[in-house]
């Protein structure tokens, strides 16, 4: 069976990158991961993450660098990770003012392919890594996301579809993977468990704003421990031609974050990633 290599997204286990990035990059490529998604340097200088993940055995596939600090100072942002080798810079979130619906949007998205101008003069793939809210209409029925992609050519920006957004936002991961064929080199793996309409999903991944008013439960679990029908999602990436898969859980739920992300790695083993 055909499979892809198997990235985490370092912010799953932040605490312990902090603490011991060196050791922690060790213990990510013992658990059995290819590579690893960066989410800030830890106070490290480019060149000591890249020895670090390098001297793991690990690759340095990608980072999430904020959608503000790239637009403060693209050229020297970018120029870092470059320094780092990674092969992917992904947009990673917006803050409300930032988003679909938003007088901003429209400015924004000529700025996505500002950044993916800048980052593919420096050899690398610029990415969008999208969350439920750009699964709002726009004015002629497409969904803000669809929107950027339609708008920003597929040389300077693709996807990264995070799959546990996607089903929360409704739709089908697998289908939305398959969607864009040719233009998802990286695939997130999330799993999560909900029911009815939560108030508190964007708390549980780390950002200060209001929720509203909560109509039932949320949380993120290991990959093959919640909603997801990973089987269906695992072969649309590899119809799509993707290039990696990405473990994401942004909090660990009673586990540690390094045995939350190890449970994760143990289901993709089980079916034969």
């Amino acid at each position: 069976m055909k499979t892809l290599p198997v990235a985490v997204q370092v912010y799953s286990v932040r605490e312990d990158a902090e603490k011991d990035f060196a050791g922690t990059m060790k213990k990510l490529k013992e658990i059995g991961y290819d590579g690893v998604e960066l989410a800030g340097l830890y106070g490290l200088s480019p060149k000591e993450v890249k020895d670090a993940i390098e001297a793991a055995g690990l690759v340095a596939l990608s980072a999430h660098v904020p959608f503000r600090d790239l637009v403060a100072d693209m050229e020297g942002v970018v120029s870092q990770y470059e320094e780092i080798g990674v092969k992917f810079i992904a947009i990673p979130y917006l803050m409300e003012e930032d988003r679909p619906g938003t007088d901003k949007f429209q400015e924004n998205v000529k700025l996505f392919e500002e950044i993916g101008r800048v980052c593919k003069a420096y050899g690398i793939q610029t990415l969008y890594h999208n969350h439920d809210f750009e699964f709002v209409k726009m004015p002629d029925g497409r969904y803000a996301l669809d929107y950027i992609y339609d708008t920003i050519p597929a040389d300077l920006l693709q996807t990264e579809v995070d799959t546990c957004w996607v089903n929360v936002a409704g739709e089908d991961p697998a289908a939305y993977v398959r969607k864009y064929t040719g233009r998802a080199p990286v695939v997130h793996l999330k799993d999560f468990y909900k029911e009815g309409k939560p108030g508190n999903m964007y708390q549980l991944i780390g950002t200060d704003v209001e929720e509203q008013e909560s109509h039932g439960f949320f949380e993120f679990r290991p990959v093959g421990s919640g909603m997801q029908d990973f089987p269906s999602i695992l072969q649309a990436s590899l119809d799509a031609g993707a290039q990696w898969v990405v473990v994401e859980q942004d909090q660990s739920n009673g586990r540690t974050p390094m045995e939350a992300v190890t449970m994760s790695r143990e289901y993709l083993k089980s079916q034969g990633w």
